[in-house]
């Protein structure tokens, strides 16, 4: 999902290079919030549980990542959605 929004707005897919280029950036963002993987792990399953209440997901394929601006740090997550679970909803 993540390559066909890339290609969308005309990214091409990544080289190896960029790939472990991106990885430590990740790592060092990581690091500079002081977040173990571990709290990662928790966070990850948390959104795991909480969001398959209403669609079924790929977890093996699921990315949650912290990413540092100037000003402030945000959760970035790729979550492939297999299928909607439209009994949830209200009136269906």
């Amino acid at each position: 999902m993540f390559e066909i929004i890339q290609k969308l707005f005309g990214k091409e897919p990544q080289g190896s290079k960029d790939i472990a280029k991106e990885r430590l950036r990740f790592v060092l963002v990581h690091d500079r919030v002081n977040v173990s993987p571990q709290f990662m792990e928790i966070i990850k399953d948390d959104m795991i549980k909480v969001i398959s209440n209403y669609m079924d997901i790929n977890e093996s394929e699921m990315e949650i990542n912290l990413t540092k601006t100037n000003t402030q740090v945000a959760l970035v997550a790729n979550i492939p959605v297999n299928r909607m679970k439209r009994s949830v909803l209200p009136g269906e």
